[in-house]
Formats: C-alpha cells, sequence, structure tokens
C-alpha cells in the first residue's frame, strides 16, 4: 500500500476538543420506533424546541427517504438541523455537533427549552460526552488510501490501522472504511492515534446533567413498521424523488449517498437493479441499520429505556417520558419559558 504522506505541522490539538451538549433533554431510539410523533407531543408539553439527531435529515430535497417531519409538523413545533445543506455536501459529526451547540444556544436565548431527538448514534455520543472534533478532512490522503482499499481488499485497511490504532481497529467493523481511513488520517496528523484522543469521550455523562429516554420496541414488531415504512416510502415516489435529486445535482456527496434508501435507488437508477431486488435491499439494510442503533445504545449507560408495544396508548407513552424529563434535575436548567 502507498506509504503515509509527510505529517503536517502540528497544531493547537485543545482546539479540536468540544465540550457536551448538557442541560436538555434527548429523545432516541431504532429508525422506525415512532421518535417524530412523540417528539412533537412531548417538545409542546414541555414547550421545548427539537434538534434534530439525525444524519441525512441534514440535506435539502432529501425528504421522503429520511422521513422528515412534514413542514406542518415543522410548523407546530419548530426544529433545527434540518435541510441545512445540499446532497453533495459532506457533513461530519463535527460539523453536527459545533451547529447543534449553536442551535441550543439560541433556543435558550429565546427562553425555550431544548430537545434533542432522532437516531444517529455517533452524534448523540458527541453531544452527550463531547467530541474529539479532529482535523479538518484531507481529501487527497482519503483518496489515496481508497485507492489502496480498492486494490488490496478491506483487511489490508484494517492491518494498516492495526499498526498506528490496533485499540480502535479491534472495535470497527472491516466493512466501515469511512472510520477506519478517519483513524488513519488522524494519526497521520496528529501524530497520536484516534482512541487516544476518545479516551476523555468514554464517561458517560451525569444524570444531573442530562436525561435521555430511548425507544425499546419488540424485534419483530420493529422490523414489520421497517417493511412499512419501506413501502410506504417507495409509494410516495423515492424513486422520483432521487431522479429529480440526479437530475439537479448529477450525483451525491459521500456521505449522502450513503444513506440507507438512498444508495440503493441510485444502483436501481444507474444500474437497472429490478424494483422488486431494490425494495428487498432497503427493507434488510434498514434492518440492520436499527439493529447497530440498538448496539450502540446498549454501549451508552446515560440512556433510560422506554418499552413500547403495539397496544401502548400514544398519550401514556408521552406521560412516561415527560415523567422522566421532568424528573431529571434542574439546577443550572433554562427556566421554563413564561
Amino acid at each position: 500500500m502507498h506509504p503515509d504522506p509527510t505529517p503536517r505541522e502540528r497544531p493547537n490539538f485543545q482546539q479540536w476538543i468540544h465540550p457536551p451538549l448538557h442541560h436538555c433533554w434527548y429523545l432516541t431510539g431504532p429508525t422506525a420506533s415512532g421518535k417524530t410523533l412523540l417528539a412533537l407531543a412531548v417538545a409542546k408539553r414541555l414547550d421545548a424546541e427539537i434538534i434534530s439527531l439525525d444524519s441525512m435529515a441534514i440535506y435539502r430535497g432529501m425528504n421522503i427517504g429520511t422521513a422528515k417531519p412534514t413542514l406542518e409538523q415543522r410548523q407546530e413545533v419548530r426544529h433545527h438541523q434540518i435541510d441545512i445543506v445540499e446532497p453533495t455536501d459532506n457533513y461530519s459529526v463535527s460539523n453536527y455537533v459545533l451547529d447543534a451547540h449553536a442551535a441550543a444556544q439560541e433556543i435558550r436565548a429565546r427562553g425555550r427549552r431544548v430537545l434533542v431527538c432522532g437516531g444517529t448514534p455517533l452524534f448523540l455520543k458527541g453531544l452527550l460526552r463531547g467530541l474529539f472534533l479532529g482535523p479538518a478532512a484531507d481529501w487527497e490522503f482519503r483518496a489515496s488510501v481508497e485507492e489502496d482499499v480498492a486494490k488490496f481488499g478491506s483487511q489490508a485497511l484494517r492491518e494498516r490501522l492495526l499498526q498506528v490504532d490496533p485499540l480502535l481497529a479491534d472495535k470497527l467493523h472491516l466493512d466501515d472504511h469511512r472510520r477506519m481511513i478517519r483513524a488513519l488520517e488522524v494519526a497521520r496528523i496528529t501524530g497520536q492515534p484516534l482512541s487516544h484522543w476518545q479516551e476523555q469521550f468514554d464517561i458517560p455523562a451525569s444524570p444531573r446533567d442530562c436525561a435521555v429516554a430511548v425507544l425499546k420496541l419488540e424485534r419483530a414488531w420493529l422490523h414489520d413498521r421497517i417493511n412499512q415504512r419501506v413501502e410506504a416510502m417507495l409509494a410516495a415516489g423515492l424513486e422520483s424523488e432521487v431522479r429529480g435529486l440526479l437530475e439537479r445535482f448529477t450525483s451525491f456527496g459521500q456521505t449522502a449517498k450513503q444513506a440507507v434508501g438512498y444508495r440503493e435507488m441510485l444502483d436501481r437508477i444507474v444500474q437497472g437493479t429490478p424494483v422488486a431486488e431494490t425494495t428487498d435491499l432497503i427493507k434488510a439494510h434498514t434492518r440492520q441499520f436499527a439493529r447497530r442503533q440498538e448496539i450502540w445504545f446498549r454501549g451508552l449507560q446515560e440512556l433510560q429505556g422506554v418499552e413500547v408495544e403495539p397496544s401502548t396508548n400514544f398519550e401514556a407513552l408521552v406521560d412516561r417520558i415527560c415523567a422522566i424529563f421532568e424528573c431529571s434535575p434542574q439546577p443550572g436548567w433554562p427556566s421554563h419559558a413564561t
């Protein structure tokens, strides 16, 4: 594989360490678990505005496949971190953390409370525990590594990472090229493995600082909900949406094209994958994504589980979530709007 380019001049690393976003509430859960409607009801009850915790809802025009809150819902309760960049733009967890902090500051300046809602685990951890933002992307370096991966395969990439960051290499899935390449990039620029920089962010947030509710659904029911959602998205015109975006932008950015639903539909449009096969792939990949979300959630001790069953009454569920939030310690938190 290509040798690493000469490391850059060492900058001030402290500028890349960002604190957590505390003194607010969090509502999370796997995809298709019903977070959007619950967040609307909870936000109204507690006089809060919503910061979206969705890595794909940030993209303008990607509406159907991301199950964004509708314009009417966003008029009922103000949402932030939705429709802020184009699908051609690359938007990292670092960008998100900085923007979410700015949104929270704006909300509080108007005397409102903050409810963070969504299911992107890496974004969630970055807000709960803070984040090592790290250096800006080195696209030339990334391209050279991706070229090597294409030639030598995923295992060669893992072996390369094992040499500079064995702790992280053991944690990452063999197919998680993006994070492995980022780890190589950080080690090259800073001279220290990414796992070293992230150590301080493995400590759970105190319950005094934030309250986090996670929706927990029985797996078979969740899978049924996922399958129904995919069918609804296709019926609502997901393919037409993707074709329209391609006509407008020609291509998607590196991050946006990885979105479940969009990458499969792009393959259908470009390669002619049959509709039935595309549908099955979207369903399967969405179920796999939900499984990865649940694994992440189990690793975050801050989360308080809220069991949801098909027979669960919606208002009773809102009551249970609000009870978790309202019982959280309030000293130092923004006061209720008057």
